[in-house]
């Protein structure tokens, strides 16, 4: 069971979010996909279904990717009606290998045996309403000492099959102690060999691999930007020959010899991502970045140069006991149309904290107009706790 929500590091954000607040369209509230379980859309034989999977509550759940967005939940959480289900959450990265496996952050019974990681997943079902999930198998590391619970979230496929993972180390204060592991095949067991690549992330979470690299988000200062990563730097075992050279403070398995470079940094005016928390790919090639703590979402070309916002609050507004209309968004994916969807976690601000509150969450989905420009945000499911990553897959057509 997740412990805590993540929460971001606040300490010098407010700097860097100052004068922030610019203008958009409010957020679309009619109803939709809001059912535990409802009855999938009919469609043409032929006709592949995008769907969108979230972690919410310590459940995964699946929507289509068009109104109404219908919903269903492919695991619940484990409880005394579901004995068998695991715990789900953070970014939801499928194999585009074997596209019913996926990687997921799974904490079942981490009260108990103290094994947050990430699980190895196969679904099943060819229906949205059949679909379920297995465990085949999972990714359990060394943490560093940290003042947080241990915070599984980002992951990754690299092109020969290796997984990477982050977590989220020190959320608020400490220095940077998240993780950047690389995995090694085979995955079917919960003794799989890894070998450690960062160990002093601030605040890490998302991942994504495009290309020859691999990119990760940071959101705490000193460190928080995009960072870039070389595959060709990265171990290929755990071994010394494999490039893991070296062991971290627990005694696992780390490599010294990988060095990243800053891809994007928060720069006010230059750009308006405060907190970089999570990349996606966009089809025309540009990188969307998502920035939780303003309500950000922001487009950079190949080159790390800004765009323009795809999201933002609207003018004037200010977070607190109420989230920002538009979301605060933490996961993202894209759909092959271009739709861009993504995780509002549903942070507030009170006196005493910054974090998500209490069934503020959404799920929204970004359509574009003909001419390439962002729609306000729609609504997919509301009041939802924690939602905090995002997983694009294609239900094969019938």
């Amino acid at each position: 069971m997740r412990m805590r929500p993540i929460v971001l590091g606040v300490t010098g954000l407010l700097l860097l979010t100052a004068g922030c607040s610019s203008s958009s369209k409010n957020a679309d509230d009619k109803p939709s996909g809001t059912g535990a379980s409802t009855t999938t859309t009919a469609r043409a034989a032929s006709e592949p279904q995008t769907l969108v999977f979230n972690g919410q509550g310590n459940d995964l759940a699946a929507y289509l990717s068009v109104p109404p967005f219908t919903k269903h939940l492919v695991d619940h959480h484990n409880d005394e009606e579901h004995p068998n289900s695991l715990d789900l959450n953070g970014q939801i990265c499928f194999d585009p290998k074997q596209p019913t496996r996926f990687v997921a952050g799974e904490d079942t019974f981490q009260t108990t045996t103290g094994e947050p990681g990430w699980g190895i997943l196969e679904l099943h079902g060819s229906t949205l309403d059949d679909l379920a999930v297995k465990e085949v198998g999972k990714l359990i590391p060394t943490f560093q000492r940290s003042n947080d619970n241990p915070e599984n979230y980002g992951c990754a496929f690299l092109p020969d099959g290796r997984i990477l993972t982050t977590d989220v180390g020190n959320q608020a204060t400490g220095n940077g102690d998240g993780q950047l592991i690389v995995w090694f095949p085979p995955f079917e067991s919960r003794a799989v060999k890894y070998c450690k690549v960062d160990v002093a992330l601030a605040t890490g979470q998302g991942l994504m691999v495009d290309g020859d690299t691999v990119y990760l988000a940071q959101a705490r200062p000193p460190r928080a930007g995009i960072w870039a990563y070389k595959i060709s730097d990265l171990p290929t075992s755990n071994t010394t020959s494999g490039g893991c050279n070296g062991k971290d403070t627990t005694g696992a398995p780390m490599s010294t010899t990988v060095h990243p470079t800053r891809f994007i940094t928060p720069s006010v005016p230059d750009n308006t991502v405060a907190t970089p928390n999570a990349i996606a790919k966009a089809p025309n090639g540009n990188y969307y970045v998502t920035s939780v703590f303003n309500g950000v979402i922001a487009e950079f070309t190949p080159a790390g140069k800004f765009v323009r916002d795809i999201l933002k609050p609207p003018a004037g507004e200010v977070l607190g006991a109420k989230p920002f209309s538009t979301g605060t968004p933490l996961g993202i994916g894209v759909a092959p149309d271009g739709s861009v969807y993504f995780a509002d976690i549903g942070i507030v601000a009170t006196p005493k904290s910054i974090g998500p509150g209490d069934g503020t969450g959404h799920v929204r989905r970004i359509a574009f107009d003909a001419a390439g420009n962002p729609k306000a945000p729609e609504t997919m499911d509301r009041d939802l706790a924690f939602p905090d990553g995002i997983g694009i897959y294609q239900l094969p057509a019938s």
